[in-house]
């Protein structure tokens, strides 16, 4: 357990505090964009090095033990790597008057509110003002499958089936493993999300290389993405035509019907809330993925008005979700006084 003590004699400091401030400055100035025109993003730079060991490691003419193999090898090198920094920006934080100047740098980077508020807001925009064609591509930076064959009402499915998942990827949990275990959690995680986000596919490539990468996200977001779900059900009593019952029921009935053992929990509590039918079959190029409805019993005709309606949602969420810090914080405080 990630343990608060004392920085230098004679005062205190409980990162919590700086994880607040972090969400709040994160909320008001987002993932600072025009810097990253400069100098390159953190998960930029995982990524390239995820890269690196996927072109060197990750070869065709290898059999798929010998891949996996090397897919354990890049998992517990980046993951390490990602704990040691995460161990030395804590050691600076507590050692140097300023230190705690990069942890919190690094919390607001790497905490995703505004960021996903604004990308989803864009599809929204765009559907509503813009046309199809503007909106699916503005829908293509937030999803991974191809857009193309998505009508308006598909198009405002995805973009509210990726904030109800990134709202668990890229701002629970996050949130969560920073609590229990301070930037090192935090840096594993994040780490171990890029992993599954670049190799963890289950297809011919990368189905023996991302193995481990795609099954330790899917435990690293056990909790997390529960949590999630919950906190969207909470979120629905204060949202306008939210339905807080729904959502929780929804939750509990559809979330194990999504391919994934975890973006089901908030993508069902935000179908219940809202009143959606979500994922669905998907169609693409040559075939159709016939998966199943989840709240099969709501209307699979979102528009950009639903969008906005998952929006008001999804900020909600994310005050809850401080406040559930803020709680941690002050019972800290209060126990340690």
């Amino acid at each position: 357990m990630f343990t608060f003590g004392v920085i230098r004699s004679g005062s205190t400091f409980d990162p919590l505090v700086l994880l607040l401030l972090a969400l709040v400055l994160d909320a008001a100035v987002g993932g600072m964009g025009p810097l990253w025109r400069v100098l390159p993003h953190p998960i930029a730079l995982l990524g390239r090095l995820i890269g690196w060991f996927d072109n060197k490691l990750n070869r065709a003419n290898r059999s798929p033990v010998d891949r996996a193999a090397r897919g354990v090898f890049t998992v517990i090198t980046l993951v390490g790597l990602a704990g040691a920094v995460g161990w030395g920006v804590q050691w600076l934080t507590f050692h140097h008057d300023f230190g705690w100047v990069v942890e919190l740098f690094l919390l607001v980077v790497l905490v995703a509110q505004r960021e996903l508020y604004g990308a989803v807001r864009r599809v929204a925009l765009a559907l509503n003002a813009e046309g199809l064609e503007s909106a699916r591509t503005a829908v293509s930076h937030i999803v991974g499958r191809d857009p193309a064959y998505l009508d308006e009402h598909g198009v405002a499915r995805a973009g509210i089936e990726s904030l109800a998942e990134n709202f668990s990827d890229g701002v629970v949990a996050p949130v969560f493993w920073y609590v229990l275990f301070g930037m090192p959690g935090l840096l594993i995680y994040k780490a171990v999300n890029t992993l599954d986000s670049m190799i963890g596919y289950r297809d011919e490539r990368y189905a023996a290389f991302g193995f481990t990468a795609a099954r330790l996200d899917d435990i690293l977001n056990l909790i997390p993405a529960r949590l999630s779900g919950l906190i969207i059900v909470l979120a629905a009593i204060v949202s306008p035509s939210g339905k807080p019952a729904r959502a929780f029921g929804v939750m509990w009935r559809d979330a194990s019907k999504h391919k994934s053992p975890n973006s089901g929990w908030p993508e069902a509590a935000m179908a219940g809330a809202l009143g959606l039918a979500l994922a669905g079959p998907r169609r693409y190029s040559r075939h159709t993925q016939e998966d199943a409805w989840i709240n099969a019993n709501g209307t699979a005709k979102a528009t950009a008005s639903d969008m906005e309606r998952a929006l008001y949602l999804f900020v909600v969420a994310c005050l809850i979700n401080g406040l559930i810090v803020a709680v941690i914080a002050m019972y800290r405080f209060k126990v340690g006084a």
